[in-house]
């Protein structure tokens, strides 16, 4: 009877150490995952590790990285074991459709579904991908399209009396709207829309292939838009600022020369659009998936086939939280009370004591932008 125990429990022993061998023996490969994740909560992507006072958006996903048993415990810790890395590091309260992350896991059967069955529901891994064994994802990446959501009452006029709530966005608006966002294509040196950053640093000139707002339509009886931007990289607040300037002049507080004077050496006071509604759509491998999609080992990295899996997302996850927070906290309608304190003529020396004075109102919305190369 006791060696009939004790066989049982040899047993027991021997088929949970064939299930950790099972795990090792599962082979590590590069892959990249889609990831979709609403930000509200979150101080950002990037994880600190060492700081559990705030939340990532990493720090949910390596959890469930370890509790699905596709990375060792001890990965989790240090992320450099498991060549981690994130295609664009989006801030505090900024959402994401269409990241994409790279690092080494086990293959282990059923993986996406054990990772979403170990995360919130709102953060989702949508794909999965083989990549080479050097790929990194950040340095990879051609260009990234953020997408920017956002009440057209911001488009109303300063003079003009406006109701938030049934303001209309007019066709001539949307026009001079979009003649302003497309000033912005091409190359030009972006100084003045990040934070330290000097005139003369050559990374403060970035390419910009596209920029446009599309159609408004309603939501809860508000008006919203979104605009897209397509560049290279982005520099924190930089997507922001570009917004918030334009704004500033449809609405008749700044000329539209400033654009122009903006890429100059002159310091200008750039005003900062709300972070909520910023949005990273989707990122572009195009040299990555002409070199290596049709080698007959790697697929391209491209998602058709999880377009309808990321608009479901965003319908049920990222657009009720822009529209409900917008709503509740009018992070909008706050900034633009801020607009008048910006001192649109000025030159560095003047700028000095206004953003002291405008810095408190303009901050207190919070959520950077994002930094793509800002890691």
């Amino acid at each position: 009877e006791e060696n009939g125990h004790q066989n049982k429990r040899w047993k027991s022993d021997a088929d949970e150490e064939g299930a950790e061998d099972q795990n090792k023996r599962s082979p590590k490969r590069k892959i990249v995952l889609l990831m979709a994740y609403s930000g509200k909560g979150y101080h950002g992507m990037q994880r600190n590790v060492g700081s559990s006072q705030f939340k990532t958006i990493e720090d949910d996903l390596v959890s469930a990285l370890v509790q699905s048993g596709c990375i060792p415990e001890n990965h989790g810790e240090d992320m450099k074991k498991m060549s981690f890395q994130r295609c664009a590091r989006t801030d505090k309260g900024v959402s994401a459709a269409g990241q994409i992350v790279s690092l080494k896991v086990r293959l282990i059967d059923d993986i996406l579904e054990k990772i979403n069955n170990h995360l919130p529901s709102h953060i989702r891994i949508l794909g999965l991908k083989r990549v080479t064994g050097g790929f990194n994802s950040k340095n990879k990446c051609d260009a990234r399209t953020y997408s920017y959501m956002l009440p057209t009452f911001a488009f109303a006029h300063k003079d003009h009396d406006m109701q938030e709530e049934v303001y209309r966005l007019d066709k001539e608006t949307l026009n001079k709207v979009n003649k302003l966002l497309a000033c912005y294509k091409g190359t030009h040196n972006f100084h003045n829309f990040t934070s330290q950053k000097g005139p003369r640093d050559p990374s403060a000139k970035r390419y910009i292939m596209e920029m446009y707002c599309g159609e408004p339509f309603v939501r809860e009886n508000i008006e919203f838009a979104v605009i897209k931007v397509k560049g290279q990289s982005f520099m924190m607040h930089q997507i922001r600022k570009m917004i918030g300037l334009v704004i500033a002049i449809v609405k008749g507080y700044a000329a539209e020369s400033i654009i122009e004077r903006s890429w100059g050496e002159e310091k200008v006071d750039v005003p900062k659009a709300p972070g909520l509604g910023l949005v990273l759509e989707r990122v572009h491998f195009e040299k990555y998936n002409r070199r290596f999609g049709n080698d007959g080992l790697h697929e391209p990295l491209e998602w058709t086939e999880e377009e309808e899996k990321i608009a479901v997302f965003k319908e049920q996850y990222i657009y009720p939280t822009i529209i409900n927070t917008e709503k509740e906290e009018k992070s909008m309608a706050n900034w633009l009370n801020t607009l008048p304190i910006h001192d649109f003529n000025s030159s560095a020396v003047g700028m000095q004591v206004n953003h002291k004075t405008s810095k408190n109102s303009s901050d207190l919305e919070g959520s950077d932008g994002c930094g793509d190369d800002s890691d």
